[in-house]
């Protein structure tokens, strides 16, 4: 399984909110559907790793741009 990436606060909250939705569900019976609030859940934790590795994506391509304004830098003194 993939390791959890960083939540905002945002999420941290959102997910806490749902946490909470379906704990209550579970409360009033075990039979409850609760597969709505899990996809929501799956939706954040799968946003959140989609950020981190654009982000991810945006560092590397960052680095190489870098790596290529010094080469040129070298080559042109």
């Amino acid at each position: 399984m993939a390791q959890d990436p960083k939540y905002t606060a945002g999420e941290i909250a959102k997910m806490a909110w749902l946490t909470a939705r379906m704990a209550k569900r579970g409360i009033a019976s075990q039979t409850v559907y609760q597969g709505d609030l899990e996809r929501k859940f799956e939706r954040i934790v799968d946003g959140a790793r989609e950020r981190e590795a654009q982000h991810a994506a945006d560092v590397a391509e960052a680095e190489k741009a870098a790596r290529k304004a010094r080469a040129k830098n070298l080559k042109t003194k």
